[in-house]
C-alpha cells in the first residue's frame, strides 16, 4: 500500500492532533469544527502509520514469551503441564520448532492463546 501522505504532512499532523486533543473531549459533538479536524487528522497519521510502520501479526513464540511472562509462569512449569521436556520448550520459544496439532492445543488453553494465533492464520 503507497501512499500521498508525506512525512511533512504526518508530522504537522501529529502536532495538530497533539494541540486538538485537550480541546475535543467526549461530550464535543460531531459536527464541532475541532473534532472533525482531530479526525481528518487522525486519518491522516492513521493511513500513514499503515503504510510506513505496518503491524504484523506476532509469531507464536512471541505470543507465548507474553503469555508465560503475564501468568508468572516458568519454562520448567510450563513443560510439565504440555508433558514435554524444558528444551522443546525452549526450541518452541526461539523458533527453532513447531509445536505438533495436539501440543499447540495444549498451548491454546494453557496459556489462553486464542487458536488463530496459534495456527498462524
Amino acid at each position: 500500500m503507497e501512499t500521498k501522505i508525506t512525512e511533512a504532512v504526518y508530522e504537522t499532523a501529529l502536532a495538530r492532533i497533539e494541540e486538538l486533543l485537550p480541546c475535543v473531549t467526549e461530550t464535543t459533538p460531531a459536527t464541532d469544527h475541532k473534532a472533525i479536524e482531530l479526525k481528518i487528522m487522525s486519518d491522516i497519521v492513521i493511513e500513514y502509520e499503515e503504510c510506513y510502520f505496518p503491524i504484523g501479526m506476532p509469531s507464536l513464540a512471541d505470543v507465548m514469551r507474553m503469555r508465560l511472562e503475564e501468568e508468572s509462569m516458568s519454562q520448567r512449569t510450563f513443560a510439565k503441564k504440555l508433558g514435554v521436556s524444558a528444551s522443546r520448550v525452549s526450541e518452541y520459544l526461539t523458533g527453532k520448532s513447531e509445536p505438533t496439532l495436539k501440543i499447540a492445543r495444549a498451548i491454546s488453553q494453557i496459556l489462553h492463546i486464542e487458536p488463530s494465533i496459534i495456527l498462524g492464520v
